[in-house]
């Protein structure tokens, strides 16, 4: 099965639309959204993921996400796109306007894991993040398309400017830590974890259950 605009359940599989409310997501986020619909009963909210790896290809982003709404916009009472801005330079969140959809405020996912306020407050421009997701996939999201594996040398290149690897934890998983850890050594950066919960990204669906009587 692939992330790529399949309704899934929250044991990841796919299902028929049976909610309300579609979340158009990035594949990054199933995990969590998945999990937050578990936790709090959000029966209402279906999900449906676009490929988390057009994170890589920012400008692709408001293209997919406006040809999913255009694709499922007939089966829902409300769409909530569930980005932020994430390198579309403003263009996602234009595009949702056009298409009278809702979406994440904020610059990234990184910045909503701990509240916008709080995140542009740290100001941290030498800072590089990872989530429990990106620690997971990091050789398949970081490594790989970078080109590390196979020209460590490029190191220097891509992450001379920064100074330490901070890891936003969505849960408490010491194995994830570990990985965290190394991923930080292997960029020879310093190591930060803060532990950041879901953050924004619960508050906001919450308030569409609220929104919507669920």
């Amino acid at each position: 099965m692939t992330l790529n605009d399949t309704v899934l359940t929250n044991d990841g599989l796919d299902a028929r639309a049976t909610g309300t409310v579609l979340l158009i997501a990035c594949g990054a986020l199933a995990h969590e959204i998945l999990a937050l619909k578990r936790i709090n009963a959000w029966d209402h909210l279906d999900l449906t993921c676009l490929p988390a790896i057009l994170h890589n290809h920012p400008d692709r982003i408001p293209d997919a996400v406006s040809d999913a709404v255009l694709r499922h916009r007939s089966q829902y009472d409300q769409i909530f796109v569930v980005y932020a801005d994430c390198g579309t330079g403003g263009l996602l969140e234009k595009r949702c306007r056009e298409l009278g959809v809702q979406m994440i405020p904020g610059p990234h996912c990184y910045s909503f894991f701990e509240g916008n306020d709080t995140f542009a407050a740290r100001d941290e421009m030498t800072a590089f993040y990872l989530t429990d997701f990106l620690v997971r996939q990091f050789e398949a999201f970081v490594i790989k398309p970078l080109g590390l594996d196979r020209h460590p040398e490029l190191r220097d290149m891509y992450f001379g400017h920064y100074e330490k690897l901070v890891y936003q934890a969505q849960t408490d998983d010491p194995d994830l830590t570990d990985k965290a850890k190394a991923c930080a050594d292997r960029l020879e950066l310093t190591f930060e974890r803060r532990f950041t919960g879901y953050g924004q990204l619960q508050t906001e669906l919450a308030q569409i259950g609220t929104s919507t009587g669920a």
